[in-house]
């Protein structure tokens, strides 16, 4: 790689499916997910360094001090934070570093003048959000409703980012994020 590749953000409430996009957009050749640390429990089937860094609050907090994030935020009563340094080294190694981050991190990175190209991914609507949260099967009907109630504050904050796309099939979702991505990457080679 002779060209340093663009950190993408994609950022959205709880449940919209930043995960499965994800994971969608890393068939491209050269799109990474950037893994970031978190201090709430694993889910199960995650696996600590592939899915996230899972952190005690003591060590979250000692990475903090050291400047070992690019943001971090508490979301939900948990620590969440971009490490700079794993980030630093996949924008090296790769096309596109994909962070997946709430509201709070993308605001973050933009009062910091990160350079990043920040998407927002939206639900078709609220209803459809509920179900996905639920079809986790992982939150109680308090954390659900809490994470609803924080969606339609963090919806309020889509106009903030460089393009919003709706979430709704997932292959369409997909193609559309690919694009935008590969239209930046191409306007920066221009540059």
């Amino acid at each position: 790689m002779t060209a340093r590749g663009i950190l993408v953000v994609l950022s959205g409430p709880s449940g919209v499916g930043k995960t499965v996009v994800s994971e969608g957009l890393q068939k491209e050749a050269g799109y990474v997910r950037a893994i970031t640390a978190t201090t709430r429990s694993p889910r199960a089937g995650e696996k600590d360094g592939v899915d996230y860094h899972f952190l005690d609050r003591e060590g979250f907090e000692k990475c903090v001090e050291e400047g070992g994030f690019l943001e971090h935020a508490e979301v939900h009563g948990n620590l969440y934070g971009s490490p700079r340094e794993g980030i630093e080294q996949q924008l090296d190694q790769s096309r596109a570093v994909l962070l997946l981050i709430d509201v709070q991190g993308a605001e973050k990175l933009r009062q910091d003048e990160v350079a990043a190209l920040q998407i927002f991914l939206e639900p078709p609507g609220i209803e459809e959000l509920r179900q996905r949260i639920e079809s986790r099967g992982v939150e109680d009907d308090e954390t659900i409703t809490l994470r609803l109630r924080n969606a339609l504050s963090e919806l309020k904050q889509k106009f903030r980012y460089d393009h919003c796309v709706v979430n709704d099939v997932l292959d369409d979702t997909v193609e559309e994020v690919s694009s935008i991505i590969e239209e930046e990457l191409s306007r920066r080679r221009e540059i």
